[in-house]
């Protein structure tokens, strides 16, 4: 799965921010990233935060793609179904053992070719709409 994480996490922050000069790059780095725990995805949120605290322009510039990075990891869980195992969701707070845990894109098999198609959709339907923009 490329496209669907891809696509869907573009739109889905375009759809929210409507920035052109948005870090879209570092959204897509992070759709892609395989994550299936909000709390590490928190946790990398709360590192960026405090290792970025200072007026200073390139911290700033460091933030702002981290930050973007950090939604992309969260719109991967989204787009994953992460949340539909709640021990694999809240890992390792639910417990430290992954064993018996399904990973969705395996699970969904021969479905994942519609959802690609769909975000090779949303790739086409974004850059449409971005590029007035720029």
């Amino acid at each position: 799965m490329l496209f669907w994480f891809i696509g869907t996490s573009v739109a889905s922050v375009w759809s929210v921010f409507r920035d052109p000069k948005f870090a879209y790059r570092w959204v897509i780095v992070g759709a892609l990233v395989p994550v299936f725990s909000a709390v590490t995805v928190v946790g990398f949120l709360v590192a960026v935060m405090l290792l970025t605290i200072g007026k200073s322009a390139s911290k700033k510039t460091v933030r702002k793609n981290f930050l973007a990075l950090t939604i992309g990891l969260f719109m991967h869980l989204v787009f994953d179904g992460a949340f539909l195992s709640t021990k694999m969701f809240w890992w390792p707070l639910a417990g430290l053992s992954v064993d018996g845990y399904a990973v969705p894109l395996i699970e969904r098999g021969l479905l994942n070719i519609p959802f690609e198609i769909v975000g090779i959709g949303l790739i086409l339907w974004t850059k449409k709409q971005i590029k007035p923009f720029l």
